[in-house]
C-alpha cells in the first residue's frame, strides 16, 4: 500500500502511495526538465508486475482506485535492483539492462557521489584539494590493506 496506495477497509477511501503521488506530480509538471523516478532496492514480484503497464508502449500507471496516470515525455524510470530473481520475463523484456558486478565499480564512484554532496559555497580550490587528497590517499591505502593486513571480516 505504501508504494501504489490502498483502500481503507473502514472508510472505503483510497489513499495514494508514494509512487502514485510522485508519478502524478511529474506527469502533470509543465517544465521541460527531465524527471526521474529511481527504484533502488529489491524487486518484489507483486509491485514489479504492477509496473508492466508503465513499462509497455502505453506508459500508463494503472492504480487499483481506477485512476490511470499517463507518463509524460519528460519522465524516465530507472530500476537499480540487486537481482532480478522475482521479475518475470515479461517485465525484464520491457527494460533496457546494464549489468555490472560491484567489484567492477571500485571506489571512485563513491568518491564522485561524495564530491557531489559538498557545500555549494566551497571554493573550487578546496574542492580540487579534496579530490586530489582522495586520489593520492585512497588507492595506496586500499593496496596497503590488501597486501599487508589480515582481513578478519571480508567487505566489498
Amino acid at each position: 500500500g505504501q508504494l501504489y496506495g490502498c483502500f481503507d477497509p473502514v472508510s472505503h477511501e483510497w489513499t495514494d502511495g508514494i509512487l502514485a503521488n510522485t508519478f502524478r506530480e511529474q506527469a502533470c509538471s509543465t517544465t521541460e526538465d527531465r524527471k526521474w523516478i529511481v527504484f533502488d532496492g529489491p524487486v518484489d514480484a507483486v509491485w514489479i508486475e504492477n509496473m508492466n503497464t508503465v513499462l509497455d508502449d502505453n506508459k500508463k500507471l494503472c492504480l487499483m482506485s481506477g485512476e490511470i496516470i499517463q507518463m509524460s515525455a519528460h519522465m524516465s524510470l530507472m530500476f537499480e535492483p540487486e537481482d532480478l530473481e522475482q521479475a518475470s520475463p515479461a517485465t525484464v523484456s520491457r527494460c533496457g539492462m546494464i549489468y555490472m558486478e560491484p567489484h567492477q565499480l571500485g571506489w571512485k564512484p563513491l568518491k564522485d557521489s561524495y564530491m557531489n554532496t559538498l557545500p555549494s559555497n566551497l571554493q573550487e580550490t578546496h574542492i580540487e584539494l579534496i579530490n586530489d587528497l582522495f586520489m593520492w590517499l585512497v588507492q595506496p591505502s586500499l593496496d596497503f590493506i590488501r597486501h599487508n593486513c589480515r582481513v578478519i571480516v571480508q567487505t566489498s
